[in-house]
């Protein structure tokens, strides 16, 4: 006997969702530019999420609308324009509506048979990519969950390079016995590079930073010569295209040019300063890229598409395939001609990413990327500006890309003081809620490292924070 409840009741659900989906969306989506960042108040709306689990439900209608309720009362704002915090961009019109579609059709890109369609349009969606960014051609890719998986990707692509330089398969036997793995790269390593070669076995402990300085540039002496050291033995080195506090660059031309010198594998980490490459004004900060054996990069920062997407680029495809290669008699062959991008990287069960990364690219094609891209240039430059028009703010760095370090600096403080004094303010900041930007170290000192990549940020919404800042500043001073 069949439950009329889920025959019958879940469907006319479905149906009346479909109804009134577009009225439930249209304030939120319409309000993105006027919502707080950050709401102040959410301890209550919290607290609400403490309790039993129900027995029978509400049903869709009540659910959703207490949802959007709870979400508006304790959910940071961070598709709006105010919303500076770590390197966080918003969605494209196209990238947002093709993200509700891939979820409308709960698509599934592990292979070809469960959605040609979703398969090929990542596919078709990376080669454009490759294109945008300058990568050659024949470069294998896939699309990841962000930054840190598409940096395990190209570092496990690395790891099974190295093993096959010491004549074992790494995938198969693993590490126990073996030589430690040397990586090298400068102080500008991400916490997400070594995450990965935790989660990898290699250890963030067998890392070798080469730095000139406390901010973390590069040493280049230092590491041609630990690559010398290693006496042709293989190495992985890791270039940083764009650095988290101050947005500066390792030379990626210089590191590669060096790395290949040596028995090198090359992997770039360039979540965010990979599109750096888009706009001539700022096209030499990554250039040599395409010299790399595997490069990183984020879709839901810069691209403008939802969370999470993030893409992974490898020179070598049979390396990818051997490092995450898996079989049981239910799965596609690895013969198989039709595509199967869940034995490529580490996830099989994988959303349609590509839907809003397609969508975007035909919706505004590169022109519109680049439009977006130096928006965002403009908007960091505008910063910059002010700061500098600005006597109780001081600018702490060059701004090559979108990042603009900087600090609250009224006059006859000491360093020390400016560093607990600018704490405070960034507590106060969050607290306060009218915008979402976090601090940092460069260096000894405490800084403010706004970060722009999101194309509904205005110049307005820059002017503002720079008051909302002062404001704040001079409230803790009183």
């Amino acid at each position: 006997m069949s439950d009329v409840w889920v025959t019958e009741g879940l469907r006319h659900e479905s149906d009346a969702l479909a109804r009134d989906i577009g009225a439930m969306l249209q304030p939120l989506i319409s309000g993105l530019d006027h919502r707080i960042a950050l709401p102040p108040d959410s301890a209550a709306a919290l607290a609400e999420l403490e309790e039993a689990l129900p027995l029978t439900g509400s049903g869709m209608r009540a659910t959703l609308d207490r949802l959007l309720d709870l979400n508006a009362r304790a959910g940071a704002n961070t598709s709006g324009p105010k919303s500076f915090h770590f390197v966080i961009g918003g969605c494209t019109p196209a990238a947002l509506g093709a993200d509700l579609l891939a979820t409308a059709c709960d698509t599934l890109t592990y292979t070809w048979l469960t959605s040609p369609i979703g398969v090929m349009m990542e596919i078709r969606a990376l080669a454009w990519l490759r294109e945008l960014f300058g990568l050659p051609t024949n470069w294998s890719g896939v699309m990841v969950t962000g930054g840190t998986m598409a940096n395990f990707v190209g570092l496990a692509a690395g790891r099974q390079w190295w093993g096959e330089q010491q004549g074992f398969d790494v995938s198969e036997i693993g590490l126990s016995g073996q030589p430690p793995m040397p990586v090298l790269t400068s102080g500008f390593v991400h916490a997400a590079t070594r995450k990965c070669l935790a989660m990898q076995g290699i250890g963030w402990g067998h890392v070798r930073v080469y730095r000139r300085d406390e901010v973390g540039r590069v040493d280049l002496p230092g590491l041609e010569a630990g690559l010398q050291l290693l006496n042709g033995e293989p190495a992985i080195v890791v270039v940083n295209a764009g650095e988290v506090n101050a947005g500066e660059f390792d030379p990626v031309e210089d590191i590669i040019a060096i790395a290949r010198q040596h028995n090198t594998w090359v992997h770039v980490d360039g979540a965010f300063g990979l599109f750096a490459r888009v706009s001539p004004r700022t096209e030499h900060l990554v250039r040599g890229v395409e010299r790399a054996d595997s490069v990183a990069v984020d879709g839901h920062k810069w691209l403008n598409v939802p969370y999470d997407s993030g893409y992974a680029f490898v020179r070598d495809h049979g390396l990818m395939a051997r490092a995450f290669r898996y079989t049981a008699d239910y799965l596609p062959a690895e013969d198989d001609p039709r595509p199967t991008m869940g034995a490529i990287a580490p996830e099989s069960s994988r959303r349609a990413r590509s839907f809003a990364v397609w969508a975007t690219l035909a919706a505004y094609g590169r022109e519109g990327q680049r439009r977006i891209v130096e928006h965002c240039l403009d908007m960091a430059q505008h910063l910059a500006e002010r700061i500098g028009q600005t006597d109780d703010l001081e600018l702490m760095g060059t701004v090559p890309l979108n990042i603009v370090p900087f600090r609250y600096h009224p006059a006859g403080l000491s360093d020390a003081e400016l560093d607990g004094l600018n704490q405070r303010l960034g507590v106060a900041v969050l607290a306060d809620g009218r915008f979402l930007v976090g601090t940092s170290r460069l260096g000894p000192r405490t800084i403010f490292r706004p970060a722009f990549s999101n194309w509904r940020t205005r110049r307005e919404d820059v002017d503002e924070f720079v008051a909302v800042i002062r404001e704040l500043g001079a409230r803790l001073l009183s």
